[in-house]
């Protein structure tokens, strides 16, 4: 009977492994797949390489027994007393946890995978040793679920306030970068190297268990540490630590600015600024895959461990030594949880919160980085979930954007799913616990339903088809062109379509040159129909980003007001081109002339307009910096002078027309009706760069 509870256990427990990998692989590659710094294939390779490599090589040989000291039952022999019971209770709390970190990835919504497993163990504590449940610890975690989010939401909205107005208003963006980035690195490493050592490596100076020089004492933060003195025995940040993730620091500052000084930028502007993060971005979410492998590896194997402990020892310890084949097991776990379901959840947490850019991305895991570090230093002590820091974080990098660029409603949603976590997991800990009745037959009948069932209505509804070669999510960065597979932004998409509009326009004069010159426009009419054609197939491809759930930096139904007015500029130009085929113009020279002026006009104001989409896209980009509004309003001003020269040249070709049509009432009304529908395309120029005046004074 051991033999199957074994099994069973090990079987349960990759059951976890794989959900943890699926849900809080977000939490590193989240971010990077939201901004196109990877794309979605790639970011599941580089996960599963650094999940593997931090569970099997630094994931900690020695576990405690019982998550996050949730419950005490006083001393050892209480302990062992209750071994049988717990080590049902032990796989009943892995079940529960497992499958709602299931539902939860079924839904997108990222959770905590240790507030999980510790709300199954909470909820067999109560059932099997109600008075070991140490409440202190559970009220912790619930202030966690506002302390953390709220920590990583300042620290990243102030990381990324610190990028925008040292890197974004300047006037050289890229120069700028080039002297700063190197700067930004160093606290950026700094803080990077200190959570490696204190989260990720934590496991390999215990797998050590060694004295002297290179003992955990002298690397980790002393759990009964009383000063912030580094020299000091006990120190919460012992010197050893301080100067690792100093040296960390000052080695990439170092790496950076010789590759900056060397590198020539491809891109222009802000796309060069952003090529830059990415490389950054790329670098710190290695690092969370690589310490979330190490670290949170215990939540599956942990539990696991205390099982195999009471099934082979016959009792239970405070903390069980941890086989290499049960880390083997939690990494592989994790790494095909990567692989299989993991882009769910990074689609919400790089899509569905807020728009995500390489250094908005940068800055919301630099934020979640330094809170989780914070909140792991013995002064503080608080069980945070890095998931619940990340998701802050992304909030908070989205505020720096205004609120309007933020769903509050899938936060809400994602909140929610955070308080269910304990209740949801203790309560079908203690449903499984009963309907095991301890008894290993009942352990196999009940799982193998209970995962089957879930399984099975998890799936039913064939998931959407993800195309693993491209990012999953749109973002703010300009980078490649629409045949390329490097994600655009709605922004963007609007700035090329704005591109089509004024191809429409372009094609409209020159079939009004033709019609005044007497040339057949029969050509320029039908180029100006399909360039009409291909601006809208442009703004049915924007519709569809916004349908996907595509988060904006601005109000929806405000943006969707400006596709539609931008895209009405091309309907009239269209109405410009098919006027001109109902029957010849006017046979006056200078009506002639000065229609043709007229169309001039106009399109010199299309092409002014497309000029301040450019202008609103790199706007967008740089998180709306100050020094881009004022150029906004700059090129919106002269959109609006243009259209009243236009209306001005209106008023005179009509005025002509009418005075001198006499002789042909029929050709000077049609000449008429062609200069109304031109003064109509100046119009709408005029209105659609109207409607980016609440931008341009954010």
């Amino acid at each position: 009977m051991l033999d199957l509870i074994l099994v069973l256990a090990i079987l349960i427990a990759a059951y976890m492994a794989w959900n943890i990998g699926a849900n809080d692989v977000a939490n590193a590659m989240g971010t990077s797949v939201g901004s196109g710094a990877l794309t979605l294939r790639r970011a599941i390779i580089v996960a599963a390489v650094f999940e593997f490599l931090g569970a099997v090589l630094f994931g900690s040989h020695v576990t405690d027994t019982i998550r996050k000291g949730v419950l005490d039952f006083g001393d050892e022999e209480t302990l062992a007393e209750y071994s049988q019971e717990l080590m049902y209770g032990f796989m009943a709390a892995l079940l529960a946890a497992a499958i709602w970190l299931t539902v939860a990835t079924r839904w997108g919504l990222p959770v905590s995978t240790t507030h999980s497993i510790v709300g199954g163990v909470i909820g067999m504590g109560l059932f099997i040793y109600p008075s070991a449940v140490q409440w202190n610890v559970v009220g912790t975690i619930a202030i966690s679920w506002v302390a953390s989010p709220l920590l990583g939401a300042i620290l990243a909205f102030l990381s990324f306030w610190v990028i925008k107005k040292v890197i974004m208003e300047d006037d050289n963006p890229v120069e700028r970068t080039r002297s700063v980035a190197p700067i930004l690195a160093l606290p950026t490493f700094f803080v990077l190297g200190l959570a490696l050592q204190f989260k990720g490596l934590k496991g390999f100076y215990s797998n050590l268990d060694s004295s002297g020089y290179i003992s955990k004492e002298n690397w980790l933060p002393a759990k009964e540490g009383v000063t912030f003195n580094p020299l000091v025995e006990g120190a919460w940040i012992p010197v050893n630590a301080l100067l690792v993730a100093l040296a960390i620091g000052s080695l990439a500052s170092l790496v950076l600015y010789f590759v900056l000084r060397k590198y020539e930028f491809k891109e222009e502007g802000y796309a060069g600024v952003e090529r830059v993060f990415i490389w950054l971005q790329i670098i710190t979410a290695c690092y969370v895959a690589f310490a979330h492998g190490a670290n949170d590896v215990a939540n599956a194997i942990g539990p696991m461990a205390a099982i195999y402990q009471i099934a082979t020892d016959g009792y239970i310890a405070a903390e069980a030594t941890v086989p290499i084949g049960l880390l083997l097991l939690g990494g592989a776990g994790i790494t095909v949880g990567v692989a299989t379901w993991g882009y769910k959840v990074m689609d919400t947490i790089g899509k569905k919160i807020t728009h995500i850019t390489p250094s908005r991305g940068f800055a919301a895991e630099f934020g979640a980085a330094t809170t989780v570090l914070i909140f792991s230093m013995p002064f503080l002590a608080v069980p945070i979930s890095t998931t619940h820091t990340l998701v802050g974080a992304v909030v908070g990098v989205g505020l720096a954007g205004g609120a309007s660029a933020v769903d509050f409603r899938v936060f809400a949603k994602i909140a929610a799913s955070w308080v269910a976590s304990l209740p949801v997991a203790g309560t079908g800990a203690v449903i499984f616990y009963v309907l095991f009745g301890m008894n290993p037959t009942n352990v196999l009948i009940v799982s193998v339903i209970s995962v089957g069932m879930v399984i099975y209505v998890m799936t039913r509804e064939q998931p959407e088809v993800v195309d693993t070669s491209v990012p999953i999510v749109v973002s703010e960065m300009p980078m490649g062109d629409r045949d390329s597979n490097a994600a655009k932004s709605v922004f963007q998409v609007f700035h090329e379509h704005a591109t089509a509009v004024e191809n429409t326009v372009n094609h409209m004069l020159q079939a009004v040159n033709d019609a005044v010159s007497d040339n057949d426009p029969t050509a320029s009419i039908k180029a100006t129909q399909e360039a009409e054609l291909a601006a809208d197939g442009i703004k049915a491809e924007i519709r569809e980003m916004l349908g996907a759930g595509v988060r904006l930096p601005v109000n929806k139904t405000a943006f969707l007001h400006m596709v539609a007015r931008q895209d009405r500029i091309a309907d009239y130009a269209q109405n410009v081109a098919e006027q001109l085929s109902f029957r010849p113009l006017y046979e006056n020279k200078e009506a002639r002339k000065r229609l043709l002026v007229l169309a001039e006009t106009v399109s010199e104001t299309a092409a002014k307009y497309e000029d301040t989409v450019e202008v609103l896209h790199d706007y967008a980009i740089s998180g709306f910096a100050k020094k881009k509004s004022g150029a906004l309003r700059e090129l919106i001003r002269e959109v609006n002078l243009l259209e009243h020269q236009a209306d001005e040249v209106e008023v005179s070709a009509a005025s002509h027309v009418f005075s001198e049509g006499d002789d042909n009432p029929l050709a000077a009304m049609h000449m008429y009706r062609v200069l109304q529908r031109l003064d109509d395309v100046a119009n709408a120029c005029e209105k659609a760069a109207n409607a980016f005046l609440p931008l341009a004074y954010n």
